[in-house]
């Protein structure tokens, strides 16, 4: 059930038009009603009734993932969670397209996952929207910001408040506005 925007030549949406079809409004608005009456006050133990509620409006999820009750979803169809993935506190999944969490990755509080921009070269200000992937045991920090089109490497870090429109490398620390690599993520041998 993918969501394209419309065509904005057609719809005009600086006039008031729609950017979406009416089945992808009516199903958000569903989502959106259902989500803040059933799940947006459940403490993190009810994990298994977010699961529930996302995988009933069409999200693919993993084992053991999870997504917490303030978190917010726009268009679960497009969201993709390997097993143990997590869209922690207050996270923004605005996810005009897919946006995928591979195994073990890790959204923290207040990030933005954003999929969606305009083209500011259109006359009618055209929604483009572009998936975003965040590789196995990546972590995105708090309050970060990752643009459309993003890929996230595996084991790859997103600095608190960071911001990224460009893709990120595999196993490589990054922080700032724009971010920028500050070093490899080199992990431990396990601690006894």
């Amino acid at each position: 059930m993918a969501a394209q925007p419309l065509d904005a030549e057609q719809t005009n949406p600086l006039q008031g038009g729609p950017s979406f079809s009416l089945r992808n409004r009516l199903l958000r608005a569903a989502w959106n009603v259902s989500w803040a009456l059933l799940a947006s006050w459940t403490p993190p133990q009810m994990r298994f009734w977010r699961r529930f509620l996302l995988k009933l409006f069409g999200a693919q999820l993993g084992e053991a993932c999870d997504v917490r009750g303030s978190a917010r979803v726009w268009y679960p169809p497009h969201l993709h969670l390997a097993d143990r993935a997590l869209l922690a506190e207050r996270v923004n999944c605005y996810n005009m397209a897919p946006i995928t969490l591979g195994r073990a990755a890790l959204v923290s509080q207040g990030a933005h996952l954003c999929a969606g921009t305009h083209d500011i070269a259109s006359a009618t200000f055209q929604l483009k929207a572009s998936p975003i992937t965040i590789g196995a045991g990546a972590w995105i920090a708090a309050e970060a910001f990752v643009g459309p089109g993003v890929e996230v490497g595996e084991g790859a870090v997103l600095g608190a408040r960071g911001v990224a429109f460009r893709s990120l490398e595999a196993w490589t620390v990054y922080g700032g506005n724009p971010a920028k690599a500050i070093k490899p993520r080199v992990l431990r041998a396990a601690e006894r």
